[in-house]
């Protein structure tokens, strides 16, 4: 099994993905021009917006949260330490390329789920880029394909990625059996998740901003108190990236492991965080408004959660050349060289509650891809549920490389479906760039009224984006 899963990650990632992710990124930013940097201030403002929310979706804030309860989980701990270990401190370097132009990608992603998105039988909406291939691209078969991609992906095998850092994480600091850890985890799992998505989206916007903000608080701890040390550590980040430097793997090696755990940290491509995005009611009522919001998701999760990780690692000396040490271990070990054994404990209880969000956060978007498949009836919405639990069970005792490799493969194909669709639709979300952009800057609250664009009326509801003002 794993010699088939290491073929396919090897089609994907050494000739598909590595240059494909980096290449639509660049493509919208250039596009868009440079919608991540110009409009970097609006993404603020469209997440706090004025508070108007509808029956039909959640907030723009929980859309925000719950995207990031399934962004900023083992990926942003035990991912980076990967990375670190595989790739040396320049693979730090190509996870901020990946995110900055992924912050282009995944505005566009998210801002094509919002005008596609449409109402279920509960008049609740839903969306994502299934919907937008089936709806923008006249292609469902290619959203079908998505969907089943998607629920392999983040139903499953991402959910026993994150039950096996969280198990890891507690033998470690707490000698607790990685089984019963798995078992407690579904047991919480299943009372958050059988309250359906609206539940997960409060639940999302309670845990991620404080444990965002914990951790952020002790990353900057460290960085104060090795202040001087901190302009050597980025100079190495920059250098070992373009191979200046004897870095482990030289520059392809730090490119790929960037790449790939950039990825599987920001998501920015791969078709996920739409998903959540088109369930949102966006604040401007605008498509862009919840692009934007995703955006700075991608910013937060790299730029910020990951950028301190990697600093906590590279300023702790614990790289060791030849050890083997990687991962959440490793990460744990920093800790403990900064605060001592309550290092161990904090990356514990750190990993429990990014994971535990993360898991939750990946079950929205294999929900809403049951909802595409027209599987969304409680009786197959009740399947979706067991399996993700078993797989949460069955990825807390399993090795660590098979995980990985499992979600690399998946996360692959997946991705690689998004980015053809949203480089063939990349027109619309010009448009709607141009559209809000030309709005905001006549001092007008912008607002989206499909009558002006009755080329994209075709696959658009548009009872939801009808004239509201």
């Amino acid at each position: 099994m794993d010699a088939v899963i290491n073929a396919v990650n090897d089609i994907f990632w050494s000739y598909i993905l590595i240059y494909g992710l980096l290449a639509i990124g660049l493509f919208f930013t250039l596009r868009l021009g440079f919608v991540q940097f110009r409009m970097f201030p609006e993404m603020f403002r469209a997440v706090i917006g004025s508070g108007e929310t509808d029956r039909a979706g959640i907030t723009p804030f929980q859309a925000l949260c719950t995207s990031l309860a399934s962004r900023v989980g083992t990926g942003n701990i035990a991912g980076v330490a990967v990375a670190i270990h595989l790739g040396g401190p320049g693979a730090v370097f190509w996870m901020w390329m990946v995110a900055l132009v992924g912050m282009a990608t995944a505005y566009a992603e998210s801002t094509l789920a919002q005008l596609y998105k449409t109402r279920n039988e509960n008049g609740e909406y839903r969306g994502g880029p299934a919907f937008y291939m089936a709806r923008g691209l006249r292609a469902p078969w290619a959203g079908a394909i998505f969907s089943i991609s998607l629920i392999m992906t983040f139903g499953l095998a991402f959910n026993a990625v994150q039950a096996n850092s969280i198990a890891a994480a507690m033998e470690g600091a707490f000698a607790v059996p990685k089984l019963w850890v798995g078992i407690a985890i579904a047991i919480i799992t299943a009372i958050v998740i059988f309250g359906g998505i609206r539940q997960i989206a409060r639940v999302a916007g309670i845990i991620v901003p404080f444990m965002a903000l914990a951790y952020l608080l002790v990353a900057l701890y460290v960085i104060a108190v090795n202040f001087t040390e901190v302009p050597g550590v980025l100079m190495n980040i920059v250098t070992s990236a373009f191979g200046i430097d004897a870095a482990v793997g030289g520059v392809a090696g730090a490119m790929l492991n960037g790449v790939k755990r950039g990825l599987f940290s920001n998501e920015a491509g791969m078709g996920s965080a739409p998903n959540i995005a088109a369930v949102a009611t966006p604040d401007p009522h605008h498509p862009s408004s919840q692009g934007l919001v995703q955006s700075l998701g991608v910013f937060i999760d790299t730029l910020l959660v990951c950028t301190a990780t990697a600093l906590m690692i590279l300023l702790s000396g614990a790289i060791v050349p030849g050890s083997e040490l990687t991962g959440t271990p490793l990460t744990q070990a920093a800790l403990r060289e900064h605060i001592g054994v309550a290092g161990e404990w904090f990356v514990a209880v750190a990993i429990l509650l990014f994971a535990f969000t993360s898991i939750i956060g990946n079950y929205t978007y294999a929900e809403n891809a049951m909802v595409f498949l027209r599987l969304g009836g409680r009786a197959w919405i009740s399947l979706l549920r067991i399996g993700a639990l078993s797989m949460v069970v069955w990825g807390s005792y399993e090795s660590a490389t098979t995980v990985f490799n499992a979600a690399d493969a998946s996360m692959g194909l997946m991705a690689t479906i998004n980015i053809v669709s949203i480089a063939l639709l990349s027109g619309t979300v010009v448009k709607l760039t141009r559209d809000y952009s030309t709005q905001r800057k006549a001092g007008r609250r912008p607002e989206f009224h499909l009558g002006d664009y009755p080329e994209l009326a075709k696959g658009v509801d548009a009872s939801i984006w009808s004239r509201r003002s």
